[in-house]
């Protein structure tokens, strides 16, 4: 049986024994149903996991953890992916989500576009932030991550591209243009951004915003994907050429 993994939301440098999340607990002692002493795995996002073990008070409910050594894994990709996803409807996006974490993406942007069908007010945005950050850490724990990335508040497309992008090689799916991932030129400093519409694709003005402030077209082939599918192709391609999936 493989070893289990849960993060924990603060820093565990210098620590020996720390109290669980209820999220934590509960998959520990309720769902793998795991014995006071059992063995498991605590990762903090500081780029060190530790080997420990499960206690749990009598008469309580919570769980504690005592911890080993740390140390570091290197499962971490050196190429640093951002996602900037427009935010497709229900299990697609947490697919989507889910899998670009497994992928190596650093941190995702959900994206409101023109033709995105989900809507969002402040409080659902902040709600499906947090639903979203969650599948990123169960994604985390389960493909053997160390750092969860981080998943921003969804925003207007426009807004994020006003704000100006930091520095890095800059791409937009486009299926009726742009260039193949063989004529890419190799990112000095690893870090890329990839923009990736929702369900009916970017407008032509969304495409035009982008292209302004840097963005090139990137085509994956002859079909149309689904958004979802589109993200994953690209990420694993991308990670072929300059990450850890060579």
């Amino acid at each position: 049986m493989r070893t289990p993994r849960v993060h924990h939301p603060a820093s565990l440098a210098g620590e020996k024994r720390t109290a669980l999340t209820p999220e934590a607990a509960k998959h520990l002692l309720i769902v793998l149903r795991l014995k006071p002493g059992a063995a498991f795995v605590i990762f903090d996002s500081s780029g060190q996991e530790y080997d420990a073990r499960l206690e749990r008070p009598d008469g309580r409910d919570e769980a504690w953890a005592t911890l080993g050594n740390a140390r570091s894994s290197a499962v971490e990709s050196p190429l640093q992916v951002t996602l900037v996803q427009g935010v497709s409807r229900g299990e697609r996006m947490d697919y989507t989500v889910q899998k670009a974490v497994e992928l190596g993406v650093s941190a995702i942007v959900p994206v409101l576009t023109e033709r995105s069908v989900v809507k969002l007010d402040a409080d659902k945005a902040e709600a499906r932030r947090e639903h979203w950050q969650a599948v990123a850490i169960g994604a985390c724990e389960q493909s053997g991550r160390i750092r969860v990335p981080e998943v921003k508040l969804p925003l207007r497309l426009d807004a994020y591209l006003a704000a100006r992008d930091p520095a890095g090689l800059k791409l937009l799916l486009d299926p009726l243009g742009g260039a193949t991932t063989g004529a890419l030129p190799k990112p000095a400093d690893g870090k890329v951004l990839l923009l990736v519409g929702p369900e009916g694709g970017l407008s032509d003005n969304e495409i035009s915003l982008a292209t302004r402030v840097g963005y090139t077209g990137l085509k994956l082939g002859p079909r149309i994907l689904r958004t979802e599918t589109a993200a994953l192709v690209a990420l694993s391609l991308l990670q072929s050429l300059w990450g850890d999936l060579a």
